[in-house]
């Protein structure tokens, strides 16, 4: 303070910006208002507190389901259906069935608010396909046409073959691709890195005139395993036929090229899509006690490829979810907000019934505390990954160290998945299941994704992350922060 004379401009300018600094520090000095959103003046302390009191509870969960009378129950209701229905490929009456049974058991089950919400989704079939290689010498290929893909006339293509490892390298050899079969032989970094040759192969291909392209499947690991997926043409460029390989062949056919060998193929494909099929996101709740209009979501989806159970992409993730909400209602706990399964639609195809559901409800984002997808395997999670706000971090850094009893405590970034992510983009805080993805890029959208690969050990473990997460964070006294 500054007694007996006249204040300056600059003095008072000086005082004035003093004064707001220290009004500024106040909260933090005291204590309160830093992790405030809206009304809130609890201070982290208090939120981590709330937290620790949940302990009793997470050990009940977890002894639950992964010592006590729920263990394996995942895996075995998981078993059959797939068992059972088989592979649920988006429009097909596989899919139907799968979703008719999943709304008997979750009523069976006793959840609340059982419900189908109507979808139009894409329907498209494989039918009958084949490869021969003609040249060098005869050799029967193993195939999976590729999502969306259009067919071969009923002769088939039969082409030379041009390989290339790279679509920089398609376009350095663009002339020599005009009228031959397109092989892609991309290394495998990462899912990442390698899946956009099986999304837009076929568009590169076309744009320098061949008449089909062939991808290498995108594994980490392969048994002479083709994988398919969804593919996408574009607009303006002509569509072409287009299926992904085994590793094993385009190794083999990059090799025969490098010593100058002709490879001649005949490809035939019986793919062909129909008009968009109804069908339905698969929706249960428990509501919640205190602020029922707000919602935690917990989700994977139903729909598969034609191949295999779907019993890895995504039965597991399904039914984790499912079974969060059995293992909460087993133990008599009922969530402040209300805790609500999707089981989605087409995902396959890009996310159809959540995007579907999203416009549905996207009015009601601002009551959404967190989303959640598992659709990276139910192998033995190494933790979550949890896109948000730092203090929504904070906050889930907490709740996940309740899972100290199991060892899964990890909190990563990038929780985005296909189903959640129109809701993160609109601020929702995300969180996804993270564990072995080598070994899931192993069986992805191939036959080999069946329920051999499951464990039920490791469900169990999955399914205890995703009910102490998705209860406590639903029974906070307050909603995640956002940004």
């Amino acid at each position: 303070m500054i007694l007996g004379r006249k204040l300056t401009g600059k003095t008072m300018k000086f005082l004035l910006f003093m004064f707001v600094g220290v009004v500024h520090l106040l909260p933090l000095a005291s204590g309160k208002a830093i992790y405030g959103n809206g009304p809130s003046q609890r201070t982290f302390q208090e939120i981590k507190e709330e937290i620790a009191h949940y302990g009793d509870v997470a050990k009940s969960i977890i002894n639950l389901t992964v010592y006590g009378k729920a263990q394996n129950r995942s895996y075995e209701r998981l078993a059959l259906l797939v068992d059972t229905v088989g592979p649920r490929l988006s429009g097909s009456k596989n899919l139907e069935r799968a979703i008719e049974i999943m709304q008997q058991n979750l009523k069976g089950d006793g959840l609340e608010n059982v419900h189908l919400e109507p979808v139009k989704i894409p329907h498209w079939e494989r039918g009958e396909e084949s490869a021969v290689m003609l040249e060098p010498r005869i050799h029967k290929m193993a195939i999976l046409g590729l999502g969306s893909s259009i067919g071969t006339p009923p002769e088939g293509i039969t082409a030379e073959v041009l390989v290339v490892t790279s679509f920089d390298e398609l376009q350095r050899r663009g002339p020599d691709a005009e009228g031959k079969i397109v092989v892609y032989n991309q290394p495998y970094t990462n899912y990442s890195a390698a899946v956009q040759y099986r999304m837009e192969g076929a568009v590169e291909a076309a744009k320098v005139g061949a008449l089909a392209s062939l991808i290498r499947s995108v594994a980490s690991f392969s048994i002479y395993s083709p994988h398919t997926g969804i593919q996408e043409y574009q607009k303006g460029v002509p569509k072409i036929p287009t299926a992904c390989i085994t590793v094993e062949d385009a190794e083999m056919m990059s090799r025969m090229a490098s010593r100058g060998n002709r490879i001649v193929v005949q490809l035939k494909m019986g793919a062909k899509s129909y008009p968009d099929a109804d069908s339905f996101n698969t929706v249960a709740e428990i509501t919640g006690s205190k602020y029922p209009e707000q919602v935690v979501l917990v989700s994977g989806h139903l729909d598969s490829w034609d191949v295999g159970q779907g019993a890895m992409d995504d039965g597991g993730g399904a039914f984790i979810s499912w079974e969060a909400l059995s293992l909460i209602k087993d133990l008599g706990l009922r969530p402040k907000r209300t805790l609500r399964l999707v089981l989605w639609t087409a995902e396959e195809q890009g996310g159809v019934g959540s995007s579907q559901y999203y416009q549905l409800h996207k009015a009601n984002s601002s009551n959404y505390s967190l989303v959640m997808e598992s659709d990276l395997g139910t192998f033995l999670p190494s933790g979550l990954k949890f896109t948000g706000s730092d203090k929504a971090r904070v906050i889930m850094e907490e709740v996940m160290s309740l899972l100290q009893p199991i060892n899964i405590t990890q909190v990563l970034k990038a929780g985005d998945g296909t189903d959640i992510n129109f809701w993160i983009q609109d601020g929702v805080p995300g969180a996804s299941l993270l564990d072995d993805l080598y070994k899931y890029f192993s069986f992805h959208h191939s036959h080999g994704d069946t329920m051999t690969v499951m464990d039920p050990k490791q469900m169990n473990v999955a399914a205890a992350v995703w009910a102490v997460v998705s209860y406590v964070v639903a029974d906070l006294e307050e909603m995640l922060p956002r940004s």
